[in-house]
């Protein structure tokens, strides 16, 4: 551990500081966007953007990388980032955040790819793992940490828009100033849509699904909030108690996956979110109880983002994964980019309610077609061959094969020091 945070210190501490920037302006927005009397269909519209610009940025940055390098690719995306952010501010109208949202959208993406190439390149198959746990771990600890810095002002005003723009800014600083190398580029293959969900039908359905369900958790918590009243110290705990949630389930989750099967835990965390977001709808819950659904929530689409890839593996060659994860990104922001419009539609006709009945519903359906599926193929846990790793849903698909293919050398290393071949479980 000690290794990687020598060698990689620059890089996790700039992305740290960028996911406090990120973090910040996706809650922020929903905020602001109340004070100046947008309706909750134009701030879903507004929230859509990130994810619609997130999705072309994914498949446009390995070109904007081959052409100009990493080093030209970061600065320039970072540049962008830390205008949009002070622009929100200053041109106040839904369109013109919209606009910005995408382009908001495309350089996150654009940057989480350049970091993931850097961060894999730095790293050692000794120390691949590690760097990247390290890596999402830093990512999730500055999008909590960001919901502190919302109460360090008033959102009517300037200076919460300026924080996030200065914090942008100065992770690039120890990035750039790094003496790592940049590193080849190295492209991600292709695979057909027809191939992916003919391996794993179940892995196809439940990323679309789950990306509806990023994209309402993600991108409309803080209308939600502020559409039933939440102040901006009750919502900012609120959307971390999600992130709070993601972090703290992932691991557990993830040595169960092993032991149980994948997808009767799929079915079984798909029941779990849909009750809890029934019960948010029903019961007269308060603060704490929407806390607790916040981490039931977090706590379950999290996992299971990483137990569908997983399951999607198990029928893959190992060459054929890293493909397989960029399709599996690809179908999950196809669903992300409708998730905060179908959102504020529901809300807009039944209320605040239906931010938890938008997801109850996708949770449900999950289940549903995963009770299906185990009834059309019988899977065993000795074919399990793809250990689970466990993943953000920014993650590129270079962060996805990279943390699959750690996760596989420590387990061959461990069956080898028991003197035994690895069990391939």
């Amino acid at each position: 551990m000690l290794t990687v945070l020598r060698s990689s210190w620059a890089l996790l501490l700039g992305m740290m500081l960028l996911m406090l920037g990120n973090g910040m302006q996706g809650t922020l927005l929903g905020i602001r966007g109340g004070i100046e009397g947008f309706t909750t269909g134009q701030m879903s519209i507004v929230m859509s953007g990130y994810f619609a610009g997130f999705l072309f940025g994914s498949r446009m940055t390995p070109d904007m990388i081959r052409r100009v390098g990493h080093v030209r690719v970061f600065a320039a995306l970072g540049s962008m980032i830390s205008a949009v952010l002070v622009l929100y501010a200053a041109a106040p109208d839904w369109i013109a955040w919209t606009a910005m949202r995408v382009v908001i959208g495309f350089s996150f993406s654009g940057v989480y790819i350049t970091a993931e190439s850097w961060l894999n390149n730095a790293s050692t198959n000794e120390t691949r793992g590690q760097a990247l746990s390290l890596y999402m771990i830093m990512q999730m600890i500055g999008i909590i940490a960001a919901q502190g810095l919302l109460n360090a002002g008033d959102p009517s005003g300037y200076i919460l828009f300026v924080i996030p723009s200065v914090l942008v800014s100065l992770a690039f600083t120890p990035i750039l100033l790094s003496v790592s190398p940049a590193p080849a580029f190295e492209t991600t293959g292709r695979m057909s849509f027809a191939r992916l969900y003919h391996a794993s039908p179940l892995g196809c359905v439940g990323m679309f699904l789950l990306g509806g369900v990023f994209a309402a958790q993600f991108g409309m918590s803080s209308v939600w909030g502020t559409a039933v009243g939440l102040s901006v110290r009750d919502l900012s705990i609120y959307v971390a108690a999600i992130y709070a949630g993601g972090l703290l389930f992932q691991y557990p989750i993830g040595w169960a996956s092993d032991r149980i099967g994948r997808r009767v835990l799929i079915l079984g965390l798909s029941v779990l979110g849909a009750l809890a977001m029934l019960a948010a709808v029903l019961l007269p819950i308060g603060l704490a109880g929407y806390l607790v659904v916040a981490v039931v929530m977090g706590g379950v689409s999290n996992p299971l983002y990483s137990l569908l890839v997983a399951y999607t593996n198990d029928f893959l060659d190992g060459s054929d994964m890293a493909a397989a994860s960029a399709g599996l990104l690809f179908i999950n922001g196809l669903g992300a980019i409708s998730g905060p419009i179908i959102t504020g539609w529901m809300m807009g006709r039944i209320g605040p309610s239906g931010y938890f009945l938008f997801m109850g519903f996708l949770f449900a359906a999950l289940a549903l077609y995963a009770g299906w599926r185990m009834t059309r193929r019988r899977v065993t846990l000795s074919d399990q061959s793809a250990a689970f790793t466990a993943l953000s849903p920014t993650a590129s698909a270079l962060a996805v094969e990279a943390a699959s293919q750690a996760r596989q050398d420590d387990a061959a290393a461990a069956a080898d020091d028991d003197g035994a071949a690895p069990d391939r479980h």
